[in-house]
């Protein structure tokens, strides 16, 4: 008898995406050496049209931000298009261009990030089915983290929505979600460092005997010590602060990667006095925001699942209604 292979689940089109009410075409973000492709995702119609650049997670993410059978970015980019936002998304450098941060030793989060953010804002804005002066950024976890970074830079963004955005300095991030993991699915912690030795790395990401110089082993994810002092030195909550702009905060409350109490508090604490700051969380969603129950785990991921519609409708909700 023949051995039969199980199906690979695929990503399919979300329910609430209605293809017919876009286009898309590809784009280049920036110039070599770190040039890197994305797609914009635009709505029919004259317009103009509010727009976002997407942001992914920390990682060498495509511009789908696939993960398994998932791509939680494509179904924000193809749910908020048919909601009338333009988006545009791109492959981040970590993923397109690894030789050029193998070459780089002084690479950088603000590298990763920014000049790809900021040309693709200026790539929307010069769509003449656009609203030039309602371009958001749009970030998901570390993108979120560095969305007002990004701000910042670019003084024509008109607000911002960040998505599980951590303001846990990431090496401790680490520490607390290898703990999680420890408890919770100790298969899938085995085959991770261990939480004495993601501490070790934490403490010396910490300490003042951190220089250029500091071997990238002896550091968490294995990635250059400029990474971490650039990273060490930013405070994205201080940053948020300054900025005269709208921002919207949501929370996945299953999310153990990001959490309520002790990333979201920050926020909340941060931007208290803030009118224009607008926060919520949803009880079902995880990490990537997909619904579900019980206690998120990372097998999870390895399913296929979709955005919660309800974020869908909430960030098309806010930016549509952002005027300048």
């Amino acid at each position: 008898m023949n051995r039969v292979e199980p199906a690979v689940a695929t990503w399919q089109t979300p329910e609430y995406v209605d293809a017919a009410a876009f286009d898309e075409h590809d784009v280049t973000i920036g110039a070599d050496p770190i040039a890197v492709p994305g797609t914009v995702t635009l709505p029919r119609g004259a317009g103009p049209h509010p727009a976002a650049v997407l942001l992914a997670g920390g990682g060498p993410f495509d511009r789908d931000g696939t993960a398994g059978p998932n791509k939680n970015l494509k179904d924000i980019a193809w749910g908020l298009a048919s909601r009338g936002v333009a988006v545009l998304r791109f492959d981040k450098v970590t993923y397109a261009r690894p030789e050029y941060l193998a070459a780089t030793a002084g690479f950088t989060p603000t590298d990763e990030y920014v000049p790809h953010a900021v040309a693709g804002i200026e790539i929307l804005r010069d769509l003449p089915t656009v609203d030039g002066n309602r371009v958001f950024v749009v970030g998901h976890s570390m993108g979120g983290k560095f969305a007002p970074r990004v701000a910042a830079t670019e003084p024509t963004v008109a607000g911002l929505v960040v998505l599980a955005g951590d303001t846990t300095p990431m090496q401790w991030s680490l520490v607390r979600v290898l703990e999680h993991l420890a408890k919770v699915d100790p298969a899938t912690a085995a085959a991770l460092p261990t939480v004495e030795a993601a501490t070790e790395h934490a403490k010396l990401v910490d300490s003042p005997e951190l220089s250029p110089a500091t071997p990238a082993e002896k550091l968490p994810f294995g990635m250059p010590a400029p990474y971490w002092l650039d990273m060490r030195a930013y405070d994205p909550v201080a940053v948020a602060a300054t900025l005269d702009i709208p921002m919207f905060f949501l929370q996945g409350e299953r999310d153990y990667q990001v959490t309520v109490d002790g990333d979201l508090a920050r926020w909340r604490a941060g931007l208290a006095t803030r009118p224009d700051v607008t926060i919520r969380t949803y009880p079902a969603d995880d990490h990537m925001f997909f619904p579900g129950t019980g206690p998120s785990m990372p097998e999870d991921y390895t399913h296929p699942h979709h955005v919660d519609p309800n974020i869908i409708a909430d960030i098309a909700d806010w930016l549509t209604s952002q005027r300048p």
